[in-house]
């Protein structure tokens, strides 16, 4: 597992519906559904979402040596404009794949390859969704067209405007920025 998803706080045993005992299914293809929202962030400490509605398909494609997991995870959440502050829905659509393989021996693990001892008969994965939907998140979170969508909160646009513009007449008005202009001449 990687690093990041190592190092997440969380309560596990309120998140035990997202483990996946594989010790009992037979070879091939079985698929897992769950519904993300609210509740399964609160679990996370500092996490980064707070409000969702997302669903989860889980294909999990059991070999002789490994466990292939394939996420399918698509619906919205809920973020804080960047501009504006105003909460909107940001759409995702996530596609990602998670080798696990059966092995004794401790392998270098990688983000690609988790690795399985004989004694593990399932597979946490509230690790890994919460993961694959903190990166799907957009690092600048503005809601589409600043003052054009309905989530746009252009009261709050107008006072950042008034205190730009009110900014920007006290600079041109202190004498103390004059005599720093001129020192790049």
């Amino acid at each position: 597992m990687s690093t990041f998803a190592g190092l997440i706080v969380c309560s596990l045993k309120s998140l035990k519906e997202y483990s996946i005992p594989f010790s009992g299914l037979a070879l091939g293809k079985h698929d897992f559904e769950y519904d993300i929202t609210n509740a399964f962030f609160s679990q996370f400490e500092y996490a980064l979402v707070k409000k969702a509605d997302l669903k989860c398909i889980v294909e999990l494609e059991k070999q002789e040596t490994m466990l292939i997991l394939n996420f399918k995870i698509n619906g919205v959440v809920y973020l804080n404009c960047d501009k504006c502050l105003a909460e909107y829905p940001q759409p995702l659509d996530i596609q990602e794949q998670q080798v696990a393989k059966f092995s004794e021996e401790e392998i270098d693990e990688s983000d690609e390859i988790v690795t399985l001892g004989k004694n593990d008969h399932e597979i946490m994965i509230a690790g890994l969704i919460y993961e694959y939907i903190t990166v799907a998140v957009p690092f600048i979170t503005v809601c589409n067209d600043p003052g054009n969508t309905p989530y746009c909160d252009k009261q709050t646009l107008e006072k950042l405007k008034a205190i730009s513009a009110n900014n920007e007449q006290n600079e041109s008005n202190d004498p103390r920025w004059d005599a720093l202009k001129n020192l790049n001449n």
